[in-house]
């Protein structure tokens, strides 16, 4: 069972956990800290997950296992919204960032002023693909060499998915 809720101050231990995981953010911004530290989870929950953005804990049968979230645009893609979204390595292929994808672009399209949501991803993160594509996404293009992450270039494939 999936359920998106609002972050909660019991889930910085977890994030914590999660965050240092080299295989969980091998794939995420290079905004999250390394090492991720239990300052940097409190900020997260009182502040950085409110900031310009939407962002729901997931749970998986009672338990804190990803994130998901929107990061709002502005001016003229204020419209449009980056989602965002990561599973905790116990919990992969089990369906649930498909799941929550589904729900919270759902939520998001339902309750927001927001027609357009789009992922990019790096090439190397075809389960990320995957889940965007069971979500309803579509592969927009491919944008060659747009990441670098440790000195290593990735091709972008920008996903997006509009509501109807």
């Amino acid at each position: 069972m999936i359920k998106l809720r609002d972050m909660k101050k019991n889930d910085e231990e977890l994030l914590v956990q999660y965050l240092n995981n080299e295989q969980v953010v091998q794939y995420l911004s290079l905004k999250i800290p390394k090492p991720y530290t239990s300052e940097d989870a409190k900020w997260w929950v009182e502040i950085g997950s409110k900031e310009s953005a939407i962002v729901k804990a997931i749970e998986f049968e009672g338990v804190f296992c990803g994130v998901i979230g929107v990061y709002n645009q502005q001016l003229e893609y204020s419209h449009s919204a980056e989602v965002g979204y990561w599973i905790a390595q116990k919990y992969w292929n089990k369906g649930i960032a498909a799941k929550a994808l589904i729900e919270f672009t759902s939520f998001i399209f339902s309750s927001t002023p927001i027609i357009r949501l789009f992922a990019p991803v790096f090439s190397a993160n075809k389960s990320s693909m995957r889940v965007l594509e069971k979500a309803g996404y579509s592969l927009e293009g491919v944008l060659i060499k747009a990441i670098c992450k440790h000195g290593q270039y990735f091709d972008e494939h920008l996903f997006a998915k509009v509501r109807p």
